[in-house]
């Protein structure tokens, strides 16, 4: 019996790789975005998006992102060991 990944031509890992894509995005996202609505509308700060606050904005996404990629390749990981 030929698997539903197979037949639409796409591979488990691929399909896995897709997911990692885009989930790394959103998580790298919010992150960007979460960070800026914190530096624009927390009390107490200069209401200034400067190039500080940018880089630091894409810094935390990017370390948002890199958690969020090991949390998910560290669950799949238990999860094919249990199987």
């Amino acid at each position: 019996m030929i698997e539903q990944g197979q037949r639409q031509g796409r591979s488990p890992d691929r399909a896995w790789e897709t997911r990692r894509r885009a989930v790394g995005g959103a998580a790298f996202f919010v992150g960007l975005v979460g960070t800026l609505a914190v530096f624009a509308f927390f009390p107490g700060l200069p209401h200034i998006i400067d190039w500080g606050a940018i880089l630091v904005s894409l810094a935390v996404g990017a370390v948002a992102r890199w958690g969020c990629l090991a949390w998910g390749t560290r669950r799949a990981a238990k999860k094919s060991e249990g199987m």
